[in-house]
């Protein structure tokens, strides 16, 4: 098919996945990428945010990733992501309680990898927030 691409978007625990799309918006790690059908081949490291992906069939479908790596070769998108948890199931309540465990914590004093933890957590945690409130906004995905 011409004006589509496979997509999957794939965790550690399970394909989470596999459909026709004809656009995807990626966060990579330093900005968003778009994706459309005959893309030139390309590996890359992703960031912390929003994979918005359009189908064929119609609709549209969020995530929010965090992490991982990308591969567009032969029309298929494949997403390998450490977590990929689904707009719809944020909920903002839970993810501004997310957000204020994760800013009261204060890293170990010295240590740089408890730091870095930290402030991972604390994004993380915000663009939950982001997400969940873009989706609510939306009326759902």
């Amino acid at each position: 098919m011409a004006d589509a691409f496979r997509c999957r978007v794939i965790t550690p625990e399970a394909r989470v996945l596999d459909e026709d799309c004809s656009s995807a918006i990626v966060p990579m790690h330093d900005g968003q990428m778009g994706f459309l059908p005959g893309r030139a081949p390309i590996v890359g490291k992703m960031g912390l945010g929003e994979l918005r992906l359009r189908f064929v069939k119609g609709g549209e479908r969020s995530y929010l990733v965090d992490d991982g790596f990308l591969q567009m070769v032969g029309g298929t998108l494949t997403v390998l992501a450490g977590r990929a948890i689904p707009a719809e199931t944020l909920s903002v309540r839970e993810a501004e309680a997310e957000l204020a465990e994760a800013t009261a914590r204060t890293p170990k004093e010295g240590d740089a990898l408890d730091a870095a933890r930290v402030r991972h957590d604390r994004d993380r945690a915000r663009a939950k927030v982001a997400l969940a409130k873009s989706v609510s906004g939306r009326g759902g995905i």
